[in-house]
């Protein structure tokens, strides 16, 4: 689906920080954020350990307090989570004592989206078809690898249909083949649903594959060092010509000159 020309998401001077007791003193995680996301946009988060990228979606989220500034949905204040906004994990999060069915179900009994019990094993059941997993209802997560793992992750955060999906690394714990099929699944899912996804990886390579904008983060106090652009027809993970080409190249070194010099900063604790 084509990206709207509606902002779905605004953060204006968004900052968060957090209290650290033990050392009496505030650590500054996010500091003046600007950044417009649009309705089906999908915007890919890259920046040092530590920048505060995942302060970000979890704001966005309602799942932590700003500490200035705004963050908005639709137009209205995030004050805490809703069903509009779902969280994929790196680490699965998933309950090991349920099946994938269930697990797929908790967000219904963790909150009252009025619906009745048909339209949840439809939803199940169109989640489980999306992430291919048709077939796995009555299976434990020690069963699976970790890529069927984290396709019931993405399942489970797909089960309320979101308007927007929040991925904190998903991909990152699992093995570079399984890897790239993820990535192909999740273009293809937020292709055919239309949902914007904020995504936070620490892969150029995955930024630029996935991301229709890549928002590269400075080192603590966490800014915006530059939005750069990624133009390529969709879908991409499946195009051979799009990882060979000399701009797919040229974005490449010129996103790892920005995340360097900020991550040679972490090593120096500046």
């Amino acid at each position: 689906m084509p990206i709207s020309n509606e902002n779905i998401i605004v953060a204006e001077d968004l900052t968060i920080s957090y209290d650290l007791h033990r050392e009496r003193k505030k650590l500054i995680a996010l500091q003046d954020i600007n950044l417009e996301i649009k309705k089906g946009e999908f915007v890919v988060l890259v920046g040092p350990s530590g920048c505060g990228k995942t302060s970000f979606i979890n704001a966005v989220s309602g799942l932590i307090p700003k500490s200035g500034g705004s963050v908005k949905v639709r137009g209205d204040e995030v004050t805490a989570p809703g069903p509009d906004r779902a969280m994929v994990f790196q680490d699965y999060a998933l309950l090991p004592w349920r099946t994938v069915e269930s697990n797929i179900r908790l967000p219904y009994e963790l909150q009252d989206l009025g619906l009745s019990e048909e339209e949840k094993k439809l939803r199940v059941k169109k989640s489980l078809e999306l992430v291919d997993l048709t077939g796995f209802e009555k299976t434990f997560p020690y069963e699976l690898s970790g890529g069927m793992k984290q396709r019931v992750g993405i399942a489970r955060a797909l089960a309320t249909n979101p308007d927007i999906l929040l991925a904190d690394e998903p991909f990152a714990a699992i093995d570079a083949m399984t890897r790239e099929a993820m990535q192909a699944e999740m273009e293809r899912i937020v292709m055919e649903t239309g949902q914007t996804c904020v995504f936070i990886t620490h892969s150029i390579d995955e930024a630029i594959l996935l991301g229709d904008r890549v928002v590269v983060i400075s080192y603590r106090p966490g800014k915006i060092k530059e939005i750069v652009d990624i133009d390529f027809e969709r879908p991409r993970m499946n195009n051979s010509e799009v990882k060979i080409s000399k701009k797919y190249a040229e974005l490449r070194d010129h996103i790892w000159n920005l995340v360097k010099d900020e991550a040679m900063q972490t090593t120096r604790g500046e």
